[in-house]
């Protein structure tokens, strides 16, 4: 484990441990210690990455792993942006407040012992205590959606981890190691092919099933609609990602070092990744709920991840890391202005809304922003790191994928601005007569993401840069 690092998995754990005494008679401090928890260790994570000298280097002397500290700093952002929104979302007198935001400190644990462990069986432990706070998470609230989305989530994804476990037994039997260094070292050297391949695929499957990747995204709709509002974000903008992609990418950079012998693995999921962008980008165009057609987006968006991630040349794994980053951001921005028109008008129901800008300009312009960033709408965010795959694809002869995955971005514009059209544009709808902007605090977590996707966009060439030294590290 990265130990550099390992303050930020201990103090959210400490944190989670504290707040339901500290706030036993006084419930919003549950609010303030979630907070000051997650904003003091954002703040100590951009001093470390993106203090001047750092940038002025070239990220050359970035400290430790530069992956898990561009992730961790990932968590904990969006994390923040969840609990800050809350802590005004949640009504007054919530029997569970306390225990709401303890659940959310254990997970940014979980996270960041996910991304900071140096051995595959330990990632596992945290992927499954992550699991285990996800399902509470989603029943926040006890309504019906609530439950019947964490039962499909643990059910659904219950035999991922099985299919993780046995893997990493065949690999251990095989090897007698799961350290990644390790890993690393035996796959470069000639070991026989048939175990160590048969237990990255199990590993790989459960992972896939983990991430909601297509056909294995059947529990993905259901729990992100029906979680608790600000829990959506939380799961949609991190938690999937982390809990299921992060280890994808891992193994397929391990993968790389196995002299061709695992081709059939890296085709299979290309492919997967591809067919996630297809189906997530059409079903999303079918749906009538705002949260429905998110779920099915994020799909979509995991699958330019999961592809990039099976290609695993230098600029795929450039483009996979960067597009997780951008899904991060702008996933938050519009699960949390889903939220905050559930609260302002009473209903995500897209047919029930319209005119929705005249009432709400702040939610209806950050929408804006992070659907043309997950469109790959230049200059911003998301542009940049679609580009980056797509150049990935081209330039290794896989002229299709690459066509398939431009053309799918361009599918990707037109179901947002339908979903712009009927939400926000034209005729005021009965919903829109009522409503009005929600307050500042729940604005500023959007606002502040949308800060960040027009910047980086702008910035490109200093994120290019940080994010090729991540690459290099990855690989090399």
């Amino acid at each position: 484990m990265d130990k550099g690092l390992l303050a930020y998995l201990i103090i959210p754990l400490f944190a989670a441990v504290v707040i339901p005494f500290a706030a036993r008679n006084r419930p919003r401090l549950a609010d303030v210690l979630a907070n000051v928890t997650l904003l003091a260790g954002l703040a100590n994570l951009a001093w470390l990455a993106l203090r001047p000298s750092m940038i002025a280097g070239g990220f050359a002397d970035i400290p430790g792993d530069a992956f898990s500290l561009l992730l961790v700093g990932t968590v904990y952002l969006v994390a923040f942006c969840v609990t800050f929104f809350s802590a005004w979302f949640i009504e007054e007198g919530l029997p569970n407040r306390a225990a709401y935001y303890s659940l959310i400190m254990v997970s940014v644990a979980a996270m960041t012992g996910v991304v900071t462990t140096s051995d595959f069986f330990t990632l596992y432990v945290f992927v499954e205590v992550l699991a285990v706070t996800s399902f509470a998470l989603i029943t926040t609230d006890d309504s019906a959606g609530g439950i019947e989305g964490a039962l499909k989530y643990f059910f659904l994804t219950f035999p991922a981890s099985a299919l993780i476990i046995v893997g990493l037994a065949i690999l251990m039997m095989t090897l007698g190691s799961l350290s990644y260094e390790n890993l690393r070292i035996f796959m470069s050297s000639d070991i026989p092919a048939g175990p160590v391949t048969f237990a990255a695929a199990l590993m790989l499957l459960g992972f896939v099933i983990k991430s909601g990747v297509v056909p294995f995204h059947a529990w993905t709709p259901d729990a992100y609609q029906g979680a608790y509002a600000p829990v959506s974000a939380h799961l949609a903008g991190i938690v999937t990602k982390i809990s299921g992609v992060y280890a994808i990418v891992k193994i397929a950079t391990l993968l790389r070092f196995f002299d061709g012998r695992a081709v059939a693995l890296s085709e299979m999921l290309m492919f997967l990744g591809l067919l996630s962008i297809v189906v997530g980008a059409l079903a999303a165009l079918k749906q009538t709920s705002f949260k429905r057609m998110l779920a099915f987006s994020s799909i979509s968006q995991v699958g330019y991840i999961v592809l990039a991630a099976g290609l695993g040349t230098p600029l795929a794994i450039m483009g996979a890391v960067f597009h997780l980053f951008n899904h991060a951001t702008f996933k938050t921005v519009l699960f949390l202005n889903s939220a905050s028109l559930e609260k302002a008008a009473g209903t995500t129901d897209m047919d029930k809304l319209g005119g929705m800008e005249h009432p709400m300009p702040w939610t209806s312009w950050t929408s804006v922003i992070a659907l043309l960033s997950t469109a790959g709408v230049p200059p911003l965010s998301g542009f940049w790191s679609k580009l980056l795959i797509i150049l990935a694809l081209w330039e290794s002869g896989l002229r299709t994928y690459a066509v398939v995955a431009l053309l799918f971005s361009i599918v990707t514009l037109a179901y947002f601005m339908i979903m712009q059209r009927k939400v926000f544009f034209g005729r005021k709808s009965s919903a829109a007569q009522s409503a009005a902007e929600v307050s500042a605090p729940l604005l500023a977590p959007a606002v502040l993401m949308s800060a960040i996707i027009v910047a980086v966009g702008l910035l490109f060439p200093y994120f290019y840069t940080y994010v090729r030294v991540v690459a290099e590290r990855i690989i090399l």
